[in-house]
């Protein structure tokens, strides 16, 4: 089985398709979450997300505010404006089928689970050790897939927890053992925060237990242009210049 794993698309419409162009053939899509928020293009990458013909997908917090199912009050300002014009934006029934998106974690197979921010909390953030440490504990399968912080980690726990990429390349591969236990971010697709504005995602082949996180350009300048026009805050256009 190969699984194309995205996350944190945030209704960034060219960066979907740019991942969608260089994924190559897969057999069944992971959908991580924060299909919305900040960008432009709700509607459209919700429905891109739909026509998938085989996929998991799992709320974020964003849509899960998008669609008055959790307050806003925790969002800075940027976020909290951005969500209020998404809500907006919404069709009906994209309104409804986001409402409708599952919370993580999710169990996918024996091997596989995803969840948004932790398999404890669907919205923690997984930032520092003592977070890594639960939510290896709090796992059910030897692989958890995160998303929500939109920077990409990997970490495996086999007597100790190590830190085991990605640094700053254009492909980064790990290759899975069967003894450890691996917690994974493969990063952000619409708008990633560690300085590379590439959209980020990744392939996993079970059968050869290998994961392969990749790094692809998309046109910046059209999602840029887009949040402008659509009288979102310029600053949500200028992050995606530096991945920030």
């Amino acid at each position: 089985m190969t699984y194309l794993i995205i996350s944190d698309i945030h209704a960034n419409l060219e960066a979907l398709d740019a991942v969608f162009a260089a994924a190559g053939p897969y057999d069944h899509a992971l959908v991580l979450g924060d299909l919305v928020g900040y960008g432009a293009d709700p509607n459209d990458v919700i429905q891109r997300v739909r026509a998938l013909p085989s996929a998991t997908c799992i709320r974020g917090n964003h849509d899960k505010a998008a669609t008055h199912l959790a307050s806003v009050e925790h969002f800075n300002h940027l976020a909290r404006f951005a969500i209020e014009w998404t809500t907006a934006q919404l069709t009906p029934d994209s309104h409804q089928w986001l409402a409708d998106l599952p919370a993580g974690p999710v169990a996918i197979d024996p091997l596989v689970e995803i969840c948004h921010g932790a398999p404890f909390d669907e919205d923690a953030y997984i930032f520092d050790d003592l977070d890594v440490r639960r939510a290896l504990a709090a796992a059910s399968r030897r692989l958890c897939l995160f998303g929500h912080t939109h920077v990409p980690a990997a970490f495996r726990q086999a007597e100790h927890v190590h830190t085991v990429g990605p640094g700053r390349t254009d492909r980064f591969h790990l290759q899975l053992d069967e003894e450890s236990h691996y917690l994974v971010n493969c990063g952000a697709v619409g708008q990633p925060r560690d300085g590379d504005p590439r959209a980020a995602f990744a392939l996993l082949d079970t059968f050869e237990r290998a994961l392969t996180i990749v790094r692809v350009p998309y046109d910046v300048a059209a999602a840029q242009a887009k949040i402008v026009a659509a009288g979102l805050p310029e600053v949500l256009a200028h992050r995606l210049a530096i991945g920030r």
